[in-house]
């Protein structure tokens, strides 16, 4: 899975680029289909399972992002501290705990695993809409997942 990118054949410039580092194919897929089955045509979803890809393509112009915490390679919270200073709405998504953050990242949002789909979407789209509306690229509330599961770590 190492440098796989599976984008969406749009010729549309509005589309919407959605970054997912997850080093677990299984999970990387449910993500994948959950956001384009909300999000449709428009979307472009980039998966890497690496923490050294991540970090080169949170250089690149994204919506938002969904990390795993521990990837091949590491932690990715350089990354989530990248993607925060260039304004990106990040959430974890991840069997840590949100305790596990370092100081720098605390009051991230935080996805924790096994999720439900429900619970991916409303971040992905309140960042978008967010987005969008101009906002100030602070990550969206997501509520506590508290239902069904449907990934794990």
């Amino acid at each position: 899975m190492a440098g796989a990118h599976f984008p969406q054949q749009v010729e549309d410039m509005d589309r919407q680029r959605i970054l997912i580092v997850e080093d677990d194919p299984f999970i990387a897929m449910d993500i994948e289909a959950a956001v384009l089955e909300d999000l449709g045509p428009r979307t472009e979803v980039i998966v890497v399972d690496s923490l050294r890809e991540a970090q080169t393509l949170a250089d690149d112009e994204v919506h938002c992002a969904l990390l795993d915490v521990d990837v091949v390679g590491g932690k990715t919270f350089e990354v989530a501290l990248k993607l925060r200073q260039r304004g990106t709405p990040f959430a974890f998504v991840s069997g840590s705990l949100p305790s596990d953050l370092p100081q720098e990242l605390a009051g991230a949002t935080f996805v924790r695993k096994p999720f439900h789909s429900r619970d991916i979407l409303g971040f992905v789209t309140a960042a978008i809409a967010g987005r969008e509306a101009g906002g100030n690229g602070q990550p969206p509330v997501v509520p506590d997942q508290g239902g069904s599961a449907s990934a794990g770590d």
